[in-house]
């Protein structure tokens, strides 16, 4: 199985030549970001990924991002859905990365939800990997769970930082039993939690060897699935970025870090990680 790793375009404020001679002088294989809804960035954006040849991740939102518009009814998360699918079929994704639905909706309105934002997916011909996000439907492990045993054919985007923080600790506990989800995993954002919040200082530091342990040994079980679901390739996304993720000094407002340093050090270390997990 081969390993390929995606830069995260959250927080960057980078020119685009710069974004990808930086890109591959770090040996990333491809870029994960917001789909561009103005025809004129969304037709620009696609000649630049037709120029560089690197494979594109497409991130969506329904309703308004991030947090969605609480007023949004599943219908109108719907409709947002089948428009912004058609827009992103422009661009031919890798596969569509979404934030779908709202945390606070009945477990009945989530599955009629999801059962219907599946089959827009096969209509567009698009690969749907649901991300596991705060304030969105898959906020907690108890209700994806719940989901899955009602719509087996979900395919998921897993990071766990999320969940992480919503339970309020690490997620290694014989009974917090993943399996179901994990069997659906899709593809992997990389970003370390910790029982009080998404991101890390630094995933590096020793203070937070273990919440880094239980993240790879969650990715490690997501390997292990898609080898036996017969997966010829799997994909990562580092996703350390700022909008209160960043921790800043007080006072200052420095932050504690840069977030592209951060980036490449996750990179490095899960592809070193995966060598090790296929036993090179």
């Amino acid at each position: 199985m081969k390993l390929e790793i995606f830069r995260t375009l959250w927080g960057n404020r980078s020119p685009w030549p710069q974004v990808f001679d930086e890109l591959r002088g770090a040996g990333f294989d491809g870029i994960e970001a917001r789909l561009p809804e103005a025809d004129a960035e969304r037709s620009r954006f696609a000649r630049i990924l037709r120029e560089q040849a690197v494979p594109y991740i497409c991130v969506l939102f329904t309703s308004t991002p991030v947090l969605p518009r609480q007023s949004d009814t599943p219908a109108m998360h719907l409709a947002d859905l089948a428009r912004k699918l058609a827009l992103a079929g422009e661009l031919e994704p890798r596969f569509i990365n979404l934030l779908a639905g709202n945390d606070r909706w009945s477990l009945a309105e989530q599955v009629d939800f999801f059962g219907a934002a599946l089959e827009l997916g096969e209509r567009a011909g698009l690969l749907l990997s649901f991300e596991t996000h705060r304030a969105r439907s898959l906020y907690s492990p108890w209700v994806t769970l719940e989901l899955i045993r009602q719509l087996p054919a979900l395919r998921f985007t897993s990071d766990i930082s999320h969940w992480v923080v919503t339970c309020e600790r690490l997620l290694d506990d014989p009974a917090d039993d993943l399996t179901p989800f994990v069997e659906r995993v899709h593809h992997i954002q990389a970003r370390v939690g910790y029982d009080q919040g998404p991101q890390v200082p630094h995933p590096g530091a020793p203070e937070y060897a273990d919440a880094l342990a239980f993240h790879q040994r969650h990715w490690e079980s997501i390997w292990n699935s898609q080898q036996r679901r017969g997966f010829a390739g799997t994909t990562l996304t580092p996703e350390f970025g700022p909008d209160g993720y960043l921790h800043h000094l007080p006072f200052t407002d420095v932050p504690v870090a840069d977030l592209w340093q951060l980036n490449q050090w996750m990179a490095r270390t899960e592809r070193h990680h995966f060598h090790r997990f296929l036993g090179h």
